[in-house]
C-alpha cells in the first residue's frame, strides 16, 4: 500500500517584489525519506504479502536426501567430476524433475529434487541406484502370495519399487523358488520388505481347496441355474468353482477366507454324500435330432428340468452318435422328469419346403419383410435358409409347422411362376465402367427393368446374373452385352506424370481439368486417389480421342516441367530485408521482370535459403540480381582451393556433417565441392572475407592430414580381363583385399580410361596388393588352346537365344573364346583359347553346366484347371518363388478348347509358308501357350527345336517368362484365344495369317509373320478327346530330381480351399473398411479371397478361399480382428457414461478459465467431455460429463473443489468515481488485471449503460483480508487520479507549472532561495493577489544530485531523475527479481 503523503501548504509571491519573502518550502533529506533495508530483510512476497494473501496451491513438491561419504558409490571423484554430471542429466531427461546437488566438507553429497510428486519418487530410486552403494536384502514369501504383490500387469511392484527407491525381482512362474530379492540402499530395503511382509500377511488369511466330487453330481451341488452355488457363495463370502458341463473334471475348487471355505466345503461334501446315497439313474433313447429341444436355449430347459422334479438329465456329447440320455436322481422322481423329457422331445417338428436357393433372397424379402410376413402367426415357428441348399426347413409346434408349409410353398410356387434369371460373361476388367461411379450405371438399369444384377465367379469364371421378370432380364441384358460391346472397342492408356503436376493440371476446384474433359468429352480421365503416390494417370475413351487427349495433357505436362525448374540462392538472413525493399518493392520487381516465383524464409526460421522457380533462364537472372544486391551491400568474396576429388568424401563427412559443421564455425559460408562429371578439382568457398579465409585455412588442413595417410597406386589391365580379376560375386577381389588390407577400385563405366586400376591404402599394402595383381595379369597375357568333350545333345543349351550362356562364360573368365561345332556337325568337340588360368575356369564351368543338364528329369503334376490361377498368384508371383526357390521349370497347360487345336497346327503343309521365313517353320509346345516358330536365328525364337515336347535342353530362362505370361492372362481375366503366340509381343499382335481374329494383348517380344493359313483351314481338323487326365489339367516340373519333387509338394500345397468364418453382420462394414481399403489389404496380405454378405442378406458368413496355409492366417487374423472390434465396442460402451451437476451459471466462466484453460486441463487429465449449457437455456446450471464413469466422477470432484472454493470467496462493493474506471482498468485491462494478480481477488465494473446509482458501484470477490487490502488500494489510487483530473482542469485556465532555476541571490524574480526547486504560478489577467497553489515537496539529497566522478553535476531543477536507472532508483524486491551473485548450487532450472 502507498503510504499517505502528507498535505503541504504553499505560498506563491507575486513576482518583482522585493518587500515581500519569497516562499521556501520545507526540505527532507533523501535519507530520511527513503531509509536504507537491513542487510538480512528478506524480499517481501510478489503478491503483497500480509496474512490475509490468499495461497495458491501446487502440484510441485521438493525433497532433500543425503548420501553419507563412506556410502557414496563413486567416492574417489570430485564435486561435479565424472560420470555424475552426466547421470543427474540423464535422470532429469527421463524423469521431468529438476536436481540440484551439492558437496559437503565431509564429502557427503546432498541432493535436492523438485517436481511432480511422482517424478521426484521416480527421480530419487534412480539417484540411490547411480550414486549409493546398493545392498541385496532377500525376503522368503510362499509361492501363492507371489502374484499379490505383482499386481495388475505389475502396477503393484512399480509402484513399490518407486516409493522405497528399490529394485524388486520376483521369481518366475516356473522357478520354483519363493525368495524375493530386494536390491537398493539398507533404509529402501527395510522399508521394502517390510511392505512386502505386510502385502503377504493379509494373504495369509486366505485359503484355497480343492474338492474331488464325481461329475455325476456336480448339478445337484450347483442347482438350476446355478442357484444352489451362488446362494452358497453369498451365504460364505467365498469362490466356489464348479466345472462347466463340457469339461470333463471332478475337481471343485473353494477360495476366500478359511472360515468360509471350511463352511462351504462341509455344505458341499453333505451334498454330495446325501446323492451318493440317493441317487438312481434310468437311460432312455431319443432321437439325436431332438436333442436340442430337450436341452433348450442355453440349456435352459434341462434346468428346468432339475429345478422341478430335481433329476439331472446327462446328454450325450454332440460329436456321439448315440441317442442315450441318463437321468439321475431321487428313485421317485424319476418318473416325472422322464415324462418331461419325452414331452420336450416331441414337442417340435421339422419339415423342408423345395425351393431353388436363388429365390430364397426373394422368400425372405428386404430386411426380412416377406418372411416375417408369412411367419407372423405362428410366433413358435423357426424357418432356416441355407445359401447351397434348395431347400427350406421348418421347425416349430406340429400343428402351426403344417400352416407354415402350406403358406411357404404357395409363395415358392409364385415366385418360381414368375421370375426367370440369365447370366452372360464380361471380362472383369469392364466391370468399373458397367457399375459407374457410386453404382450410378447398374443402380439406373436396376431401377428402369425392375431386375437384380450381381456380378460373382463360378467354378473360375466370370458373370453377371441378371434376375427378374422375364421382359426386365431381356432388356437388361441386351443393355448389358451393347455396353460391352462398346467397352471392348474403347482404348484404355496409362500417362506417366509427375504428382507434383497435378495440382497444376487439375486446377482450382477442378477448372482446368473440367476444361480439358469438356474439350474430350468422349474420354474419361483418372488421377491416383489423395493416399496413392503412384506417377499413373488412366485415360479411356475412343481411340482417336484418347490419343489426342493423352498429347494434350503431355504438352501440359511439358510445359509445367520448363516453368518448374527451382534453385535455392543462399543468402545471408541480415541482408533479405534489402532484396525485399521498401514493402516489398524489390523483390516484387525482380518478379515481375524475370517472370519467376521467389520465396523467402519466414522470420523466424534460422534457414537463410532463397528459392526461385519458374524457366531455367528467368532463374538464372533472378539468381543473379538476388546475389547483385548482396555483394553491392557486403565485403562477399569467393576463394578456390584445390583438394584431390578422393578426399572429399572423407571431409564432406556422414550426411555432410562434418562440412556442415565447418560452414557453422567459420560464420555460414558456403563450401561447394565440385560435380563428379567435371574434370575440375577446385572447391569454391564463399562468404564474409573473414570467414572465408578461416574456412580455407581449414580444408587445407584436412587436406594434408589426409594426404600424408593415403597411398594411391595404379595397375594397368585389358577391361576384358577385369571380371576374371573380380571373380564370381566378387570373391577373388574380396580374397585379394582381406590379405593385403588395400582397397581396389575398378574403373566404372562413367571413366574414359577402362585399364587403369587403383589401389588405395598403406604403402606395404598398396606394394603388396599390386605386386600380387601385375602377377596375376602377367599369367592372363599368357595365351594357350585346349580342347574339350560335350556331348552334342546339350549344345544347343549354350549357343541358344544367340549364345546367351556363352557369353557370360567367356565375360566371366576373362573374355575366353569358346568354338562349339556349327549346326549339323555331330562332334562332340569344344575348343577353348585364353589365358591359362581363365580356360581352366571355363572348362570347369561348362563340365558344371553338363552335369546340371544330365541331372535334370520332368515330373507331372494333376491339378485341377480350374485352380491353376490361384495356384499361380498374381502376376505368376507363387510360380516364379517356386521355380527359384527349388531351381526348377515349370509349364502350365494351355486351356482345354487349345489342347486339340496346338495338334491340329502341326499338320499344316509347309508349302504355306511365305518369303518371309528364312527357315521351316515349327509349331512347338514348349512354353506355355503355343507358339509359331519364325524365320529368326535359331538361338533366338527355337524352343525345343529337335528335343522330345519336354525334352531337357529347353531352358530354364523360358519359363518363368512362360508362367509370367500365363499369370498375366488369369490376372486381366482375358479369354485366351486358341491361336495364341507364345512369344509374348510388343504392345498388341495378332494371330499369324489367320483372317477375322481379334487383336490379342500380350507382353514382349518380336511381331509374328503373317500368310500361314485362314481360320476355316485351322478349324477343319478335329481330334479325339485323349484318355486319362484331361491334358490341360497336368502341369509339368522340370530340373532335378529331389527338387522336382520338392516343387510338386509345394504346388499341391497351394491348391485352394474354401471355408466360412462366422463374424457378425454388424462388423462387416468396419472389416471392409474406408472404400475397401482393409478387406483389400487383408486379401494382398495373405493372398486370398474373401467374400462377405450382401448387404440385403445380412449373413454373418464371411467366405475365404486360397491356399490351406494362406486361408488359415487370414482367418486368424479375421477371428483376431472380430476381438478388436468387440474391445472396442465394450471400451465405447465404458466410455459413453453420463454424469450432470448442478453449478450455479455465474460459477461457469471461472470453472472454463481464461480461453478454456482450467476446463480444458480437468478435460485432459480425464480424458472426458463436458458440455455446459447455453445462456438462457432452461438448464443453464447443469454441466454434463461424459466418459468412463471413474473419470466422470473425478472430474466432477475438481469441478465441485472450484465451485467450494468460489463458495468461500466473500464479495464487497465498493463506490469509486466513474471517471476514473477507464484509467483503473488500463489499455485492454493491463492495469485491473495487475491489481487482481497481486492480491489475489476478481473485480469486477459497472457496464456503461448501468444506471446513474449503479453506475460507480464496483464488486470486489476474494478472501476476506485480500478485499480489504484491494479495496484500500483501489480508493488511493481514485484519489491519486481524482487530483490528476482537478490539475487538468485547472491547466485549462492557461496556468502554467515550470521548474526554475534559483537565485543565488535571493532576490528579485519573486524566487525562493538556496536549491530548493521553486513552483512559480502566473495568471496573465490578475497578477496581484494570486491565491496559494498546491503543496510543494522538496527532496535534497538524491542519487541525481551526487557527483559522478570527477564531473561536475548539472543543478537539479535543470536534469529530472532517470526513473529507469536501477541506481538511482534501487528495487524494492517487488515483482522485480534481485540481482544475486552466482550460486554455488548453479542456476535454478
Amino acid at each position: 500500500m502507498q503510504e499517505p503523503m502528507a498535505a503541504i501548504s504553499m505560498k506563491t509571491g507575486v513576482a518583482g517584489g522585493e518587500g515581500e519573502a519569497a516562499y521556501e518550502p520545507q526540505t527532507y533529506s533523501y535519507d530520511e525519506v527513503f531509509p536504507a533495508l537491513p542487510e538480512s530483510a528478506g524480499l517481501p512476497e510478489a503478491n503483497g504479502g500480509g496474512a490475509g494473501a490468499m495461497r495458491i496451491g501446487t502440484s510441485v513438491v521438493t525433497q532433500v536426501f543425503m548420501v553419507p561419504f563412506n556410502e557414496r558409490k563413486y567416492s574417489n571423484e570430485g564435486f561435479g567430476e565424472g560420470n555424475g554430471v552426466r547421470i543427474c542429466l540423464d535422470i532429469m531427461r527421463e524423469t521431468g524433475a529438476v536436481i540440484e546437488t551439492s558437496s559437503g566438507k565431509d564429502h557427503s553429497l546432498t541432493f535436492l529434487v523438485t517436481g511432480k510428486q511422482n517424478e521426484v519418487l521416480e527421480a530419487r530410486r534412480k539417484i540411490l541406484a547411480n550414486f549409493q552403494m546398493q545392498m541385496v536384502g532377500e525376503v522368503s514369501i510362499p509361492k501363492e502370495h507371489h502374484r499379490c504383490i505383482l499386481g495388475a500387469k505389475g502396477l503393484r511392484l512399480r509402484e513399490l519399487e518407486k516409493n522405497t527407491a528399490t529394485k524388486i525381482n520376483v521369481p518366475s512362474i516356473a522357478d520354483p523358488s519363493d525368495l524375493i530379492t530386494v536390491t537398493g540402499t539398507r533404509e529402501g530395503i527395510d522399508k521394502a520388505i517390510h511392505e512386502i511382509k505386510v502385502i503377504s500377511d493379509e494373504q495369509s488369511k486366505q485359503a484355497y481347496e480343492r474338492i474331488s466330487v464325481p461329475k455325476m453330481y456336480h448339478p445337484f451341488i450347483a442347482g438350476a441355474h446355478n442357484e444352489k452355488v451362488n446362494a452358497l457363495m453369498a451365504e460364505t463370502g467365498v469362490r466356489v468353482n464348479i466345472p462347466p458341463l463340457t469339461v470333463q473334471k471332478d475337481e471343485i475348487t473353494i477360495a476366500g477366507e478359511k472360515e468360509g471355505v471350511l463352511v462351504a466345503k462341509e455344505r458341499i461334501l453333505a451334498i454330495h454324500g446325501e446323492m451318493e446315497k440317493k441317487c438312481t439313474m434310468i437311460c432312455m433313447e431319443v432321437a439325436k435330432a431332438q436333442h436340442r429341444y430337450v436341452i433348450g436355449p442355453k440349456g435352459n430347459t434341462i434346468a428346468e428340468i432339475l429345478q422341478e422334479t430335481g433329476v439331472s438329465v446327462e446328454m450325450p456329447p454332440s460329436d456321439s452318435s448315440t441317442g442315450t440320455i441318463i437321468l439321475r436322481g431321487p428313485q421317485e422322481k424319476l418318473g416325472h422328469a422322464l415324462c418331461m423329457v419325452y414331452e420336450k422331445a416331441n414337442s417340435v417338428r421339422s419339415v423342408f419346403v423345395n425351393a431353388p436357393s436363388w429365390i430364397h433372397k426373394y422368400i425372405i424379402g428386404r430386411k426380412g419383410e416377406e418372411i416375417r410376413r408369412i411367419t407372423q402367426n405362428f410366433p413358435k415357428v423357426h424357418v432356416e435358409f441355407t445359401e447351397k441348399d434348395e431347400r427350406i426347413k421348418i421347425e416349430g409346434p406340429p400343428e402351426e409347422v403344417d400352416e407354415a408349409q402350406k403358406a411357404l410353398e404357395a409363395k415358392v410356387n409364385d415366385l418360381v411362376s414368375r421370375l426367370v434369371f440369365d447370366e452372360i460373361t464380361v471380362d472383369p476388367k469392364f466391370y468399373k465402367h458397367i457399375i459407374g461411379k457410386s453404382g450410378a450405371n447398374v443402380n439406373r438399369m436396376k431401377e428402369e427393368t425392375g431386375v437384380t444384377i450381381n456380378i460373382g465367379e463360378k467354378n473360375g469364371n466370370n458373370y453377371i446374373r441378371i434376375e427378374g421378370d422375364k421382359n426386365g432380364v431381356a432388356k437388361a441384358k441386351k443393355e448389358l452385352e451393347d455396353m460391352v460391346h462398346k467397352l471392348e472397342n474403347e482404348k484404355e492408356k496409362d500417362l506417366i506424370i509427375d504428382q507434383r503436376y497435378y495440382r497444376s493440371i487439375i486446377g482450382a476446384k477442378g477448372e482446368k481439368i473440367k476444361e480439358v474433359r469438356e474439350k474430350f468429352n468422349q474420354v474419361q480421365i483418372m488421377f491416383p486417389s489423395l493416399g496413392d503416390k503412384r506417377d499413373v494417370v488412366t485415360i479411356r475413351g475412343p481411340r482417336e480421342d484418347v490419343d489426342k487427349c493423352s498429347q494434350h495433357l503431355m504438352k501440359l505436362v511439358k510445359e509445367l516441367s520448363e516453368n518448374s525448374y527451382t534453385q535455392d540462392v543462399p543468402i545471408y538472413k541480415q541482408f533479405h530485408k534489402f532484396i525485399i525493399g521498401k514493402r516489398g518493392a524489390n523483390i516484387q520487381k525482380i518478379r515481375d521482370e524475370t517472370h519467376t516465383k521467389i520465396e523467402l524464409p519466414a522470420e523466424g526460421v534460422e534457414n537463410d535459403v532463397i528459392t526461385i522457380t519458374g524457366k531455367k533462364e528467368n532463374v538464372d537472372e533472378a539468381r543473379k540480381r538476388i546475389q547483385k544486391i548482396q555483394n553491392e551491400l557486403a565485403n562477399i568474396v569467393t576463394e578456390e582451393i584445390s583438394i584431390p576429388p578422393r578426399y572429399y568424401h572423407s571431409i564432406i563427412g556422414p550426411r555432410g556433417k562434418l562440412i556442415n559443421s565447418i560452414m557453422e564455425d567459420c560464420g555460414g559460408v558456403t563450401i561447394k565441392f565440385p560435380s563428379t562429371e567435371s574434370n575440375n578439382d577446385n572447391v569454391v568457398i564463399r562468404g564474409p572475407k573473414e570467414d572465408v579465409e578461416k574456412a580455407k585455412q581449414l580444408l587445407k588442413e584436412m587436406s594434408n592430414e589426409r594426404q600424408q595417410n593415403c597411398n594411391c597406386a595404379e595397375v594397368r589391365a585389358k577391361a576384358k580381363h577385369h571380371r576374371y580379376l573380380i571373380g564370381r560375386n566378387g570373391a577373388k577381389i574380396r580374397k585379394l583385399r582381406d590379405s593385403t588390407g588395400a582397397r581396389i577400385v575398378f574403373p566404372s563405366e562413367k571413366d574414359e580410361d577402362k585399364e587403369i586400376i587403383t589401389i588405395l591404402g598403406t604403402k606395404e599394402a598398396v606394394e603388396k596388393a599390386k605386386a600380387e595383381l601385375e602377377a596375376t595379369i602377367a599369367d592372363m597375357d599368357n595365351i594357350v588352346e585346349l580342347e574339350m568333350k560335350v556331348d552334342p545333345k546339350h549344345h544347343r543349351h549354350f549357343v541358344a537365344r544367340r549364345g546367351e550362356v556363352l557369353s557370360q562364360i567367356s565375360e566371366q573368365f576373362g573374355e575366353v573364346r569358346i568354338s562349339f561345332p556349327r549346326s549339323g556337325n555331330m562332334s562332340d568337340k569344344v575348343t577353348l583359347k585364353g589365358a591359362k588360368e581363365c580356360i581352366e575356369g571355363a572348362k570347369a564351368r561348362i563340365q558344371e553346366i553338363v552335369d546340371e543338364l544330365d541331372a535334370m528329369v520332368t515330373i507331372e503334376c494333376i491339378i485341377p484347371q480350374k485352380h491353376h490361377r490361384s495356384v499361380m498368384g498374381a502376376k505368376g508371383r507363387h510360380v516364379q518363388n517356386i521355380t527359384s526357390e527349388f531351381e526348377v521349370q515349370i509349364k502350365f497347360p494351355d486351356r482345354d478348347t487349345q489342347d486339340h487345336t496346338a495338334q491340329q497346327m502341326t499338320q499344316q503343309p509347309q508349302q504355306q509358308q511365305s518369303t518371309q521365313w528364312q527357315t521351316t517353320p515349327q509349331w512347338s509346345s514348349g512354353t506355355n501357350q503355343d507358339s509359331w516358330g519364325t524365320g529368326m536365328a535359331r538361338d533366338q525364337w527355337s524352343t525345343s527345336g529337335g528335343q522330345d515336347e519336354w525334352g531337357s535342353n529347353v531352358t530354364q530362362e523360358q519359363w518363368p517368362t512362360d508362367a509370367q505370361h500365363h499369370a498375366d492372362q488369369w490376372q486381366t481375366g482375358m479369354q485366351t484365344a486358341a491361336w495364341e503366340p507364345s512369344n509374348p509381343l510388343n504392345g498388341e499382335g495378332v494371330l499369324p495369317g489367320v483372317e477375322g481374329v481379334d487383336q490379342i494383348k500380350a507382353h514382349d517380344g518380336p511381331p509374328v509373320p503373317e500368310g500361314h493359313g485362314t481360320l476355316d483351314q485351322v478349324i477343319a481338323i478335329t481330334l479325339e478327346e485323349p484318355a486319362g487326365p484331361r491334358p490341360c489339367d497336368i502341369i509339368r516340373i522340370t530340373g532335378k530330381k529331389e527338387n522336382c519333387e520338392a516343387a510338386k509338394e509345394a504346388l499341391l500345397a497351394l491348391e485352394p480351399i474354401t471355408i466360412e468364418v462366422n463374424v457378425p453382420f454388424d462388423y462387416h462394414r468396419l472389416i471392409i473398411g474406408q472404400k475397401g481399403r482393409t478387406v483389400r489389404e487383408m486379401r494382398d496380405k495373405y493372398d486370398v479371397n474373401i467374400v462377405l454378405s450382401p448387404a440385403e442378406k445380412k449373413l454373418d458368413i464371411i467366405t475365404i478361399s486360397g491356399s490351406p496355409a494362406s486361408v488359415a492366417q487370414a482367418k486368424e487374423a479375421l477371428e483376431e480382428k472380430c476381438r478388436q472390434l468387440d474391445e472396442e465396442k465394450k471400451e465405447k460402451a465404458l466410455q459413453s457414461f453420463e454424469l450432470k451437476i448442478e453449478v450455479e451459471p455465474n460459477y461457469h466462466p471461472k470453472i472454463i478459465g481464461k480461453k478454456g484453460a482450467v476446463i480444458n486441463k480437468i478435460r485432459t487429465k480425464h480424458n472426458v467431455q463436458i458440455n455446459f449449457p447455453k445462456k438462457g437455456d432452461p438448464e443453464e446450471h447443469i454441466i454434463t460429463i461424459i466418459g468412463y464413469e471413474s473419470a466422470a466422477n473425478a472430474a466432477r470432484d475438481d469441478i465441485m473443489k472450484i465451485v467450494n472454493t468460489l463458495n468461500e470467496l466473500s464479495k464487497e462493493e465498493v463506490n469509486i468515481d466513474p471517471r476514473v474506471h477507464s484509467r483503473l482498468i488500463g489499455a485492454r485491462g493491463r492495469n485491473i488485471h495487475k491489481i487482481m494478480e497481486l492480491y489475489g481477488v476478481d473485480i469486477k465494473f459497472p457496464r456503461p449503460s448501468s444506471s446513474a446509482e449503479e453506475a460507480g458501484i464496483v464488486t470486489i470477490t476474494g478472501p476476506e483480508d485480500a478485499i480489504l487490502d484491494a479495496k484500500d488500494h483501489l480508493l488511493n489510487l481514485e484519489v491519486e487520479y481524482l487530483q490528476d483530473i482537478g490539475e487538468f482542469n485547472r491547466s485549462e485556465q492557461t496556468t502554467s507549472w515550470s521548474f526554475q532555476e534559483p537565485n543565488s541571490g535571493g532576490g528579485g524574480g519573486g524566487g525562493g532561495g538556496g536549491d530548493a526547486a521553486t513552483v512559480t504560478s502566473s495568471n496573465t489577467a490578475n497578477n496581484s493577489g494570486t491565491a496559494a497553489l498546491g503543496a510543494g515537496f522538496v527532496v535534497k539529497g538524491g542519487p541525481w544530485e551526487q557527483q559522478k566522478g570527477n564531473q561536475e553535476a548539472p543543478p537539479p531543477t535543470m536534469q529530472a531523475p532517470d526513473t529507469a536507472s536501477t541506481e538511482e532508483f534501487p528495487s524494492f524486491g517487488g515483482p522485480v527479481s534481485p540481482l544475486v551473485t552466482p550460486s554455488p548450487w548453479g542456476p535454478r532450472r
